[in-house]
């Protein structure tokens, strides 16, 4: 399906009365100098985002307090829980299936512009450097989230990308991507300690429909 028909699928459902959506744009006011200085001279092409996986303020019907991160793997959506029923949906890329991780976890630490280690799973099947410092090409991106269970890194981040032509998609080494304008947006938002809950699949989805799935991508992902 076309991205035109996916975003005519998706207009249709909400009017229909499924759910209220409306587009929340990205904004500038979030970035700090340091960081329209790196994204103006990122290295990657601008990304045409479906209008889906777009900034949207939605209604919410699960029972996650305000403050909260819910992630939808199926349709590949990041929800920050807001009071009254609502909440802030993100697109994002999400784990290959084999790949993937559910459950419960908290924001353990935050970082802006973090360098990238790559774990020794990620190296056994990848041929990448042992370090990469922060910034725009960096496959981090802008911001990460580290996610622990208890005192203990999962190994799982929410972090921005350099590949955001994938936003929708499920090709990365298990952790969430977003674009990285969506996630200097949500990093201002999240407090230490903020618990995050990662649907398995075919869960308890926060929509009430299943989005069309957009077209794999051939590429291998990194993180």
């Amino acid at each position: 399906m076309r991205i035109t028909g996916l975003a005519v699928l998706f207009l249709g459902l909400a009017l229909g009365g499924c759910m209220q959506a409306t587009l929340e744009p990205a904004s500038e006011a979030n970035l700090n100098p340091r960081d329209k200085e790196l994204l103006a001279h990122a290295p990657y092409a601008p990304a045409t985002i479906p209008e889906p996986y777009q900034r949207h303020i939605v209604t919410y019907t699960r029972k996650e307090e305000p403050g909260s991160i819910v992630i939808d793997t199926d349709n590949r959506f990041l929800y920050y829980v807001l009071p009254d029923g609502k909440a802030i949906r993100y697109g994002v890329t999400v784990g290959e299936e084999a790949l993937a991780w559910s459950g419960v976890a908290k924001v353990g630490r935050k970082e802006e512009w973090p360098s990238w280690t790559p774990t020794a799973e990620i190296k056994k099947r990848m041929d990448v450097p042992n370090f990469v410092s922060g910034g725009p090409h960096n496959p981090m991106g802008a911001r990460a989230m580290y996610l622990y269970e208890g005192n203990k890194d999962t190994l799982y981040r929410i972090h921005g990308t350099n590949q955001p032509e994938y936003i929708g998609q499920a090709i990365s080494s298990g952790c969430i991507r977003m674009t990285n304008e969506d996630v200097i947006d949500l990093y201002k938002r999240v407090k230490p300690g903020a618990v995050v809950v990662v649907l398995a699949p075919h869960g308890d989805a926060p929509t009430p429909f299943a989005l069309p799935r957009i077209a794999s991508a051939s590429t291998i992902a990194t993180h």
